[in-house]
């Protein structure tokens, strides 16, 4: 039996934002960003929320039908932007104005982020804890990926744990070469998937 996959939409939006918020509380990265488990617990939801909010109302967002699991997904178009990315700002302002590493940790994301061509870019992917390891994560990512190959269209994400890594290179992606380096934290792999034919 097949995983029921829909897209969210804004009344969704709590129902998220608690879903990612459970799904990276022990993440490397969000643990760097946050140090402190009880300071995480009170602005870490807020902080996973901008990225929600940016991929509602400029991407998609497919959960299963039971809620257990979400892939957020931006179409990027090919060139460097016009403007600059205000999202690390908000990221900082919304969730813990006093802490840079809520800013920094997309800046530096951003800087490594590839531009010469249009791709899916998958920005997050959660799984309810209680739920990792079945699988939920390929059902909710191969979609789109069949579809960047029946398009043409590559795709490309960060991956934040090796473990999430060995995952991502068995869908078809590959490390870039260059790590994100947070500073006295854990590297991050941009991985890049080019269309199978």
């Amino acid at each position: 039996m097949g995983v029921e996959i829909r897209q969210a939409g804004e009344s969704d939006r709590e129902a998220l934002v608690r879903l990612l918020d459970a799904a990276f509380m022990d993440d490397p990265v969000s643990c760097w960003v946050f140090p402190d488990r009880a300071h995480r617990g009170r602005v870490h939801g807020a902080f996973l929320g901008v990225f929600l909010d940016v991929a509602l109302s400029e991407g998609r967002v497919d959960v299963t039908e039971d809620g257990s699991a979400a892939a957020l997904w931006l179409q990027v178009p090919a060139g460097v932007p016009e403007a600059e990315d205000d999202t690390p700002v908000r990221m900082r302002e919304t969730a813990d104005p006093d802490n840079e590493r809520a800013e920094l940790i997309g800046r530096l994301m951003g800087e490594v982020h590839p531009h010469d061509r249009a791709h899916e870019y998958l920005l997050l992917i959660g799984v309810s804890p209680d739920r990792q390891g079945e699988g939920l994560g390929t059902a909710l990512i191969q979609p789109v990926l069949d579809r960047c190959d029946r398009d043409g269209v590559p795709a490309y994400l960060e991956a934040s744990s090796a473990r999430s890594s060995k995952l991502y290179e068995r869908l078809g992606f590959a490390f870039t070469g260059r790590t994100v380096e947070l500073p006295d934290g854990p590297p991050m792999w941009p991985m890049w998937r080019e269309p199978v034919r």
